[in-house]
């Protein structure tokens, strides 16, 4: 640490000692002043030890000042900038003019409009009572003072400024032995009365790190109860919980609410949010590394040159303390490594906290405990909605059965529900109806860009490209048959899914694919923006009314590889709707009958889903050399295939007819 000094007092009037560190630091967190005769070797000494060691930023004399300099500017400056003032009241304090001048200039900030500078005197082997009163070796000190501005000024004009002077002396002891200080008689152990006072400096100094929390905390208390609980539990292991959950679900709220609620039981501790976009930055790691190390000591500044550099101070400012440390949207393992090395990281009794979407990181971490967050149910949604639409829990008159639509638009998601209630709020009930019809068509744009950021993260076009299939064909579907269809269009589907999943994008319930509604609509919506005007130039079409238009105009391109084309009733199209789409895999028709030849159907296709399929046998022009799956519920077949058994030909054959 590079320290301010100041020259010592004539020798009349030995010096005082104040604590600093280096001016380029910025604010101080402790003035420490003090008699060096009585205390500079010793207790002050070890004290200023243990607060530095502490992570208080703290300021001291050496005895001398750069020449020129003004030691009452270095005194002021160093007294404003701290937040707390040591005063060491020992035996000699009060015939040092310095220390007196000091004292005057502590006490006058505070009075002066500073009421929150924290002033703690230390009584180191003084009574209180003399101190205040100015008796015994204080009486002393100051029948002293006044024989030697006797001698030096005599009277006139100047002695009544010293006489003014002395008495703001006695006014500053008097008022700094009136406030709550440390007693020597505390513990006669001098290490033990260290401590203590360092501990006071930490409960005075206790920074308002509190983190701003949602404005309307709706089911926060129930989804943070078991993290609070695990925080609470008072064991000496170190515990690692990673937050787990979909985008815009509540992880990073949950996180600031269980660390407001705890951080000030450790010793230590540190929030680092939004850790996927700042790593991402010029030097990104390095500075969330400075973050951390900063937190740990109280805002001290340490130099990081480089990662490695970063997480060997970062063990030694942990050391044996108790910490608790949160890292907000952790998407990569290099991100957990850096900032804490997490291999050998072990402060007994340390909470670390991980909120992330990417459950992947956690498997080499089987020690782990994982916290899923669950979605709101409609009741807490409809109340969420209804704080942030019309500022009370529940909708106004005539806004019910809107408000219940939007609600389960949300399905649960925090984070839509509160964009949705928000952009709602004010609006008349036509344009409330108008927008929840728009959302159908064209999901909402704030609640689109967050979601998307888990698209965003997919490692590569492969997964991306197995994401926007699913989610436009195959959500509900089984997973086997997905699994397969899925391969044959050369995709590493095994892995692809566990992916999916492992990004909280995916789930996986009694064998069949499921997909939060919202996370759905992101998938189709990045495929629409792919061409949001010409319908043809889009890679997938999972509308029924975009398909009829496709197929109808025969304005299908090479870019369309799926299409589900359901309808209500037979429709018949030409068979060249299909020809120029050369690049066509997944096909599912409902009720549509192709007349003409066959033999200009997509080539190409993995799987045909024909429900409801019009004809009696398939045409021998029809093209199955392709195929993985076929499906043909519901069909008018009565010979497949002129009776030749295709059942070996694909993995899943699926074929029905009612006249059978």
């Amino acid at each position: 640490m590079t320290t301010t000094t100041r020259r010592k007092e004539p020798a009349a009037s030995s010096s005082s000692s104040s604590s600093f560190a280096s001016r380029s630091s910025g604010c101080y967190h402790v003035f420490l002043t003090f008699r060096g005769k009585d205390t500079r070797l010793n207790f002050v000494d070890h004290l200023y030890t243990a607060l530095t060691k502490a992570g208080f930023r703290t300021f001291r004399d050496d005895d001398e000042i750069q020449s020129g300099e003004s030691i009452k500017v270095e005194l002021g400056r160093a007294i404003k900038e701290s937040r707390l003032s040591i005063v060491v009241l020992s035996k000699n304090y009060a015939s040092s003019s310095w220390c007196l001048d000091e004292l005057a200039m502590i006490l006058g900030k505070r009075r002066r409009g500073d009421p929150a500078h924290v002033v703690l005197p230390v009584f180191y082997r003084v009574d209180p009572s003399d101190v205040r009163k100015q008796k015994g070796v204080y009486a002393e000190a100051f029948a002293r003072h006044e024989e030697r501005f006797k001698f030096e000024v005599g009277e006139g004009e100047a002695a009544k400024e010293w006489k003014e002077k002395l008495k703001g002396w006695r006014k500053a002891l008097e008022e700094v032995a009136g406030l709550a200080g440390m007693p020597d008689g505390v513990d006669r152990y001098e290490s033990k009365l260290i401590q203590k006072i360092v501990k006071v400096v930490e409960d005075k100094l206790s920074r308002p790190r509190v983190l701003n929390v949602a404005t309307y905390p709706i089911g926060l208390d129930s989804r943070a109860k078991s993290i609070n609980l695990w925080l609470q539990d008072g064991g000496v292991d170190v515990g690692i919980i990673a937050i787990c959950g979909m985008g815009g679900i509540g992880k990073t709220t949950i996180a600031k609410f269980v660390y407001n609620s705890n951080f000030s039981k450790f010793e230590g501790s540190s929030f680092l949010a939004n850790i996927r976009e700042i790593s991402g930055q010029q030097n990104g790691l390095i500075r969330l590394q400075s973050q951390l190390l900063s937190d740990i000591l109280r805002g001290r500044e340490e130099e990081i040159r480089h990662v490695d550099e970063g997480i060997l101070k970062i063990k030694e400012a942990i050391g044996f303390k108790r910490v608790l440390i949160v890292l907000d949207d952790v998407d990569k393992q290099e991100q957990l490594d850096v900032v804490l090395g997490m291999k050998d990281w072990h402060s007994p009794g340390s909470k670390l906290i991980i909120t992330t979407r990417h459950e992947d990181l956690l498997r080499a971490h089987e020690c782990w405990k994982v916290h899923r967050v669950e979605e709101l149910n409609h009741d807490e949604s409809l109340q969420l909605f209804s704080w942030h639409a019309f500022g009370q829990s529940h909708p106004i008159d005539g806004y019910l059965i809107d408000s219940k639509r939007a609600v389960d638009y949300c399905s649960g998601l925090p984070l839509a529900v509160k964009i949705l209630g928000s952009s709602l709020s004010g609006r008349s009930l036509d344009v409330w109806k108008s927008q929840l019809q728009k959302l159908k068509a064209i999901p909402d744009n704030k609640i689109l860009e967050k979601l998307k950021l888990s698209y965003d993260s997919l490692q590569d076009d492969h997964d991306k490209d197995l994401f926007l299939d699913i989610a436009c064909f195959f959500v509900g579907g089984d997973k086997d048959t997905t699994t397969t269809i899925l391969e044959g269009c050369n995709y590493f589907t095994v892995v692809g899914i566990q992916n999916l999943i492992d990004r909280n994008m995916l789930t996986i319930e009694g064998n069949k694919l499921v997909m939060h509604q919202l996370i759905q609509e992101m998938g189709r919506e990045i495929v629409r923006q792919e061409s949001p005007k010409e319908l043809g130039g889009r890679s997938r079409l999972w509308n029924h009314k975009d398909s009829f238009s496709v197929l109808k105009g025969k304005i299908g391109t090479g870019k369309i590889r799926g299409l589900v084309l359901d309808m209500c009733s037979n429709v018949p199209l030409e068979g060249d709707a299909f020809s120029g789409m050369s690049n066509l895999q997944l096909l599912q028709i409902s009720h549509a009958e192709l007349f003409g030849n066959y033999e200009i159907f997509p080539k190409g296709l993995k799987w045909l889903h024909w429900s409801h399929f019009p004809l009696e046998r398939i045409h021998k022009d029809f093209p199955l050399d392709m195929l993985v799956a076929l499906e043909m519920p519901y069909s008018c077949l009565k010979k497949v295939l002129n009776g030749t058994k295709v059942c070996f030909l694909f993995p899943f054959l699926f074929i029905s007819s009612i006249n059978l």
